[in-house]
């Protein structure tokens, strides 16, 4: 037999996992047998059963094999032209800013929303203060514009936004997340004037040949400005947290990231975690920016999860965003801002200097660390801390992460081969922005955003996101993307940087397992690890690339439990 099989022993209500040579029996009935010939495994075996006991993958192999497992409350799934495959994993993205978005206003173009110019924002807004009966003075909160994506191709400013009231603050997030716009109500209410200064790392617009404010704020300067979560109660915000959570289940992950929350907040996610465990593992990153040494000292990981929650580390965010043309480059924008010189590299949005003086305590503390880095500056800042961290050691285990990387040079992936840095790259931007790329970048940068082939042929590890909630964390239109780089025009961008489907695949898999030093426990179909699985209509590798996008979720599991049904 070549069955790998595990040995199940319940001792005072504790289940230890034991594993034995395989002529053995299982002295436990599988809970869930899965039969087909479309299992992908990730781990290069190839079987076509499956078996699960508990939160444990216990044994894979042939279906005669497997089926001797069976007992009589033993579900069987036939998979037929379905496939099985690991749960996905997130590699990136912010699980409390879907959670907080999903029952605010949606200004986003389509695909995602319906959104085609600033008088389709104007009317949105104006319906909702309509159907809700905002009554004035309360805050309006919109998320997603896209000026890309507008008929006018500029942001919309305090004057449109007027348009929509003048008897409410309103405030509407761009969809990057790293601009917003708000109205002369709301900037009254900031105490933003002509006579304000930008912040460090940030900018006021300002009206043309004037210091008087626009209404559109970049970076750190959104900050003067209310959060989204507006009058919602905490238990509103819970209940939100839950039903994101099935959201993102939806999709097939079973691993959520929740990027840049503050330690309060981890607070309450432990607190909420303790008292009904979350149906899916939860990973957050606490925002190292805003921390003063003392307190960002005090700061650890978590080894494990409790109730499906555990802190990953911390994150830094270095710069902007290229759709937003706020990414710190080296070399100018070929377009950038309206009122912009043609030098304009943009900026970065964090200190260099505080980023690379943290660095080597976190890093000799074993603190995982995420650092934001769109434009080649900004990367080259990320790769500079690390290495001063390591100082000259390459032995340290550090999987530090360069989110997004998106204008990483050639020279710059070789350096974090070197460095041991792992690329976590915003592949689903040929799609959503590659047009607008084209121009921001010009044709040969632009068709280098998100390589992923010449990371693959350096033999780097490396992952895939969507950032969530910037667009839907769809993993299949995420693999798609990553698979095809094909743009809103149907240009291809950087066809030389095109993924297959098993390399898209181990990005939302094992690639993403590794990222989160977890790739002993997820990743792959493999007996020990645990059973977070999902299904899909179809075998991705057996249909036209163009089609994977369209591939349906049928079932999500998450640690042997069925967490969604389609």
């Amino acid at each position: 037999m070549n069955i790998r099989s595990w040995f199940v022993i319940t001792i005072t209500g504790f289940i230890s996992l034991l594993f034995v040579s395989s002529e053995h029996a299982i002295a436990q009935d599988a809970d869930i047998i899965f039969l087909g010939e479309n299992i992908i495994t990730m781990d290069d075996s190839q079987v076509t059963a499956v078996a699960v006991i508990g939160d444990r993958i216990i044994a894979t192999g042939t279906e005669s094999e497997i089926l001797e497992l069976r007992g009589q409350s033993t579900r069987v799934v036939e998979l037929g032209d379905q496939t099985l495959l690991p749960g996905f994993v997130d590699a990136h993205g912010h699980f409390s800013g879907v959670s907080r978005y999903a029952d605010l206003l949606d200004l986003s173009s389509p695909p995602v929303g319906g959104v085609n110019n600033i008088d389709d924002i104007v009317r949105l807004i104006r319906l909702r203060i309509e159907q809700q009966q905002i009554p004035f003075g309360e805050l309006v909160f919109g998320f997603g514009y896209d000026d890309s994506l507008l008929f006018e191709q500029r942001h919309p400013n305090r004057d449109d936004l007027d348009r929509a009231s003048t008897n409410h603050p309103i405030v509407i997030r761009h969809v990057s997340g790293h601009l917003l716009a708000a109205n002369s109500m709301a900037l009254d209410q900031a105490g933003i004037s002509a006579t304000s200064v930008n912040p460090a790392g940030g900018i006021i617009r300002r009206r043309s040949g004037s210091t008087e404010p626009d209404g559109v704020m970049e970076e750190t300067a959104m900050g003067a400005f209310p959060g989204s979560s507006g009058n919602m109660s905490a238990e509103k915000l819970s209940q939100l947290r839950r039903a994101a959570i099935d959201i993102y289940a939806a999709y097939g992950i079973t691993t959520i990231q929740d990027a840049n929350v503050s330690l309060e907040y981890v607070d309450l996610l432990r607190e909420e975690a303790a008292a009904e465990p979350f149906k899916v593992d939860i990973v957050a990153y606490v925002m190292a920016n805003p921390m003063s040494d003392e307190v960002l000292e005090t700061v650890t990981h978590d080894q494990n999860y409790s109730g499906g929650f555990r802190v990953g580390g911390v994150k830094f965010t270095l710069d902007g965003s290229p759709q937003g043309r706020t990414a710190w480059l080296s070399q100018p924008y070929d377009q950038g801002p309206p009122g912009q010189d043609a030098d304009y590299v943009a900026y970065p949005s964090y200190d260099p200097e505080a980023y690379k003086a943290r660095m080597p305590g976190l890093i000799a503390r074993g603190v995982p660390v995420l650092a934001h880095a769109n434009g080649d500056a900004a990367i080259q800042l990320m790769i500079d801390g690390v290495a001063e961290a390591l100082a000259g050691r390459t032995d340290v285990d550090h999987r530090s992460v360069a989110i997004h990387a998106q204008l990483v040079r050639p020279d710059q992936l070789d350096r974090m081969k070197e460095l041991g840095i792992v690329p976590s790259y915003y592949s689903v931007h040929p799609f959503f922005w590659g047009d607008w790329h084209r121009l921001s970048f010009g044709k040969e940068r632009a068709s280098f955003i998100s390589p992923v082939r010449a990371t693959i042929d350096r033999g780097i590890p490396f992952t895939v996101h969507n950032d969530s909630p910037v667009v839907p964390p769809d993993m299949m239109r995420l693999l798609s993307i990553t698979v095809n780089r094909i743009t809103r025009s149907g240009y291809v961008l950087g066809p030389d940087q095109r993924a297959t489907v098993m390399e898209g695949l181990y990005a939302i898999t094992q690639g993403a397992a590794y990222q989160y030093f977890e790739e002993d426990e997820k990743g792959s179909i493999t007996p020990g690890k645990r059973a977070d699985l999902v299904i899909l209509a179809k075998n991705p590798t057996r249909v036209d690339p163009v089609e994977i996008g369209d591939i349906e979720i049928i079932e999500t599991f998450s640690r042997g439990k069925s967490v969604y049904q389609h």
